[in-house]
């Protein structure tokens, strides 16, 4: 194991989907943090549906279809002017405190880094402009390019292609225990940020490093280089 790279998962690790209950309970007061779970819970079934049913939709066409979802089931009223305004909420998600130092200390020890996510292109320069994090990445991998979803094998393929490395010399870091676990199976060098104290899923895969926030991976990769 010799980490040369790393590519980052974007929603839940680097940004932070939660973040938008604050503009739902402004707009549904009461109920933002139940509209934030369901939203995302839609959000990652739906691309597991279409990855498996090879129904390909860009992930912000997937992600108004989870939030339209998500209102009709829990009876909220969703005008154009709150489906916007969520939307484009989604689109400048809070990144998490600790990340840009993070990020920035990474890239200063000579580490390539890279994002690969789910989010189609335009979600993910918008995301990195709004938390100030340009520059700091020699990619933006979209799963828009080979058109399947995470955890497809063609999705986790796309950072040893760009990086001209075998994918156990890339550390892929994920807030989502069955990304790591997957790119863990794919043959990533894998590291879990759990940040909610969260269960290991029962995949009888590990990943092989683990902590509380994005510094963690910080003595991770010290320990592995």
């Amino acid at each position: 194991m010799s980490i040369q790279a790393i590519a980052f998962d974007a929603y839940g690790t680097l940004f932070d989907v939660y973040s938008i209950r604050e503009l739902g309970e402004k707009l549904f007061p009461g109920r933002g943090m139940a509209l934030a779970e369901l939203w995302r819970d839609k959000q990652i079934e739906y691309t597991r549906l279409r990855t498996m049913c090879s129904m390909y939709k860009p992930f912000w066409e997937v992600t108004q279809d989870a939030l339209v979802f998500s209102c009709n089931k829990l009876g909220l009223a969703l005008t154009l002017d709150a489906q916007n305004a969520l939307m484009g909420q989604y689109a400048r998600l809070q990144a998490f405190p600790e990340n840009l130092g993070v990020l920035q200390q990474l890239r200063a020890s000579g580490l390539k880094l890279s994002i690969l996510s789910n989010g189609n292109p335009h979600m993910l320069q918008s995301a990195v402009d709004a938390a100030g994090m340009q520059g700091l990445f020699s990619h933006l991998l979209s799963v828009e390019a080979v058109k399947k979803f995470k955890t497809a094998p063609e999705a986790y393929q796309m950072a040893p292609d760009v990086f001209g490395l075998p994918a156990k010399n890339i550390l892929f870091v994920s807030s989502n225990c069955w990304d790591a676990c997957c790119a863990t199976w794919f043959g990533y060098t894998t590291f879990w940020v759990n940040r909610a104290s969260a269960p290991l899923e029962e995949l009888g895969v590990v990943p092989h490093g683990q902590g509380r926030s994005l510094t963690d991976v910080v003595d991770f990769v010290e320990k592995n280089r």
